[in-house]
């Protein structure tokens, strides 16, 4: 493994270039539906993510005023550039959607064409449209005619092992003008089960010219090192392993930097953390959202800690974003760790 000497900076955390829009590093965030909301990605950018994708937002016109629409939509006081991921199967209807997004403040459009879920897929939308690449050209096509920013695809290997055809949609996308393609080393069929393939990657940053982003099982700084070397991308993009541990970034920029790794954070470090997020979460959704919108991120923060199931279960039971906060600060201000001990955090 190659680390930057006292006068470099290792490739990763130099500035990428997406349609003329710099992005101060080439560590991204995922999106992820439910999760890379606006208090999320601010946090993310916090620990050292150079760069994050808004969550999928629907390309129908007639959902734009759903509540959890506006939500999806709103990058208040977010780093630039701010991108906006849109999912859709009509033409015309993700070209209004793109032209929306930006009128909506969005720098960046960013496609979905990687989601497995079988409701996103149902409606021939997400992974589900590899099925057709006829299709995907024209909503490729559409979506970069429609919109002045420049404009990103997020997808897969394929839609079925042994049918990868990564290599056709990606070479398609440039010349449509896509600007950047971010690529999930599984296929829609593998979901996220077994693990992240890395091989076709590598393929598809030999025949093109536009950034790759490599995503898919990256959990640590040597992790990061592994797929960047293996597939020679341009950047890496991390979800699932953020969900519980957002200073993953701040992690790996480190040990890009020193070939050190820093130390988990201790529980007072974790404790101010999470109430700070929490604070971020009930303050942009209110009291209802924010209270269960919360739980599954303090259940990921405390899934390493000792005795935390029974903690998780009365924390679920709390109804008031006052409750919640008070049973999570008394939780973890009753840890006491050996002095000098850290947390272990598994996601």
């Amino acid at each position: 493994m190659t680390f930057i000497t006292e006068n470099d900076t290792h490739p990763l955390l130099q500035p990428l270039y997406i349609g003329g829009l710099e992005i101060q590093n080439r560590l991204m965030v995922a999106p992820m539906a439910g999760v890379t909301d606006n208090p999320f990605r601010r946090l993310c950018k916090s620990f050292g993510a150079g760069h994050a994708v808004s969550e999928m937002m629907t390309a129908d016109a007639t959902l734009y005023a759903h509540k959890k629409s506006l939500f999806r939509a709103n990058f208040e006081g977010e780093i630039a550039p701010i991108s906006a991921q849109i999912a859709g199967a009509d033409v015309d209807k993700i070209a209004e959607a793109a032209q929306y997004q930006v009128n909506n403040g969005a720098q960046i459009i960013d496609i979905n064409m990687g989601c497995p879920a079988k409701k996103v897929c149902r409606k021939l939308a997400g992974s589900a449209l590899l099925k057709d690449e006829e299709l995907v050209a024209r909503l490729l096509d559409a979506t970069v005619a429609a919109v002045d920013a420049p404009v990103t695809l997020k997808t897969r290997l394929g839609y079925e092992n042994g049918q990868e055809n990564i290599l056709r949609v990606a070479k398609r996308a440039e010349e449509a003008g896509i600007a950047a393609i971010a690529i999930h080393g599984r296929t829609r069929e593998d979901k996220y089960g077994g693990k992240a393939r890395y091989d076709l990657i590598r393929e598809v940053k030999e025949i093109v010219s536009i950034p790759v982003i490599a995503n898919g099982d990256i959990d640590s700084p040597e992790k990061a090192i592994e797929v960047y070397e293996q597939t020679g991308c341009d950047a890496i993009m991390i979800g699932r392993a953020a969900q519980g541990q957002p200073w993953l970034f701040r992690d790996i920029a480190h040990y890009l930097q020193t070939g050190e790794k820093l130390p988990e954070p201790t529980i007072d470090e974790l404790r101010e953390i999470v109430l700070t997020h929490l604070e971020e979460l009930y303050a942009f959704y209110g009291e209802y959202p924010g209270c269960r919108i919360s739980r599954k991120h303090i259940a990921w923060y405390t899934s390493g800690i000792e005795d935390s199931n029974a903690f998780r279960q009365a924390m679920y039971s709390e109804e008031t974003t006052a409750g919640q906060y008070k049973v999570v600060d008394k939780f973890l201000s009753s840890q006491k760790l050996r002095e000098g001990a850290q947390l272990s955090h598994t996601v």
